[in-house]
């Protein structure tokens, strides 16, 4: 019987270690998300094209509009649409380090943190990219929203009444 205890505390303890050694944001988002492709032109949309997006992850393909998942890294994803009677449209998109990065320094320690960077978990890339055939783009990240000051305007009101 102590033998058995031993084996199930060792499994608890493995487990535990383990699970220390993953990253806050790869437990929560993964190392992979999806992305919406749009190929546009002046006259508007373009559809049908075949895109091409590589990261330093891997290579991925889609049709347009589609949409693909994309392992998520420190680098930029390179997109190469084509479609005949156009010139072909080519982006840079920059992935950005996400928000919960710092917590997870905070809170994971040097190993989540690391963990995250290595896996790509602890990046994100926009949700949509819009390529403009026969035009060379870089697309960025759109920093997070500002919170919302009607939250903050009841507060206000309500030291300003007395």
């Amino acid at each position: 019987m102590p033998h058995q205890l031993t084996r199930a505390s060792l499994s608890i303890i493995a487990i535990a270690a383990f699970g220390s050694l993953t990253g806050c944001a790869s437990i929560v988002s993964g190392t992979s998300q999806v992305v919406s492709v749009e190929t546009m032109h002046t006259g508007g949309n373009v559809a049908g094209a075949t895109c091409k997006l590589e990261n330093d992850k891997g290579v991925y393909y889609v049709t347009t509009p589609g949409t693909v998942t994309v392992h998520r890294a420190y680098g930029d994803m390179n997109v190469k649409c084509e479609k005949a009677g156009f010139e072909p449209g080519l982006a840079t998109v920059k992935s950005s380090t996400k928000a919960m990065m710092a917590g997870n320094i905070l809170f994971g320690g040097v190993i989540g943190a690391g963990v995250d960077a290595a896996s790509g978990a602890a990046y994100d890339y926009p949700a949509l990219f819009q390529v403009l055939m026969g035009q060379q783009q870089t697309i960025q990240t759109p920093a997070p929203a500002p919170q919302a000051p009607a939250a903050a305007q009841p507060a206000v009101a309500a030291a300003g009444g007395q």
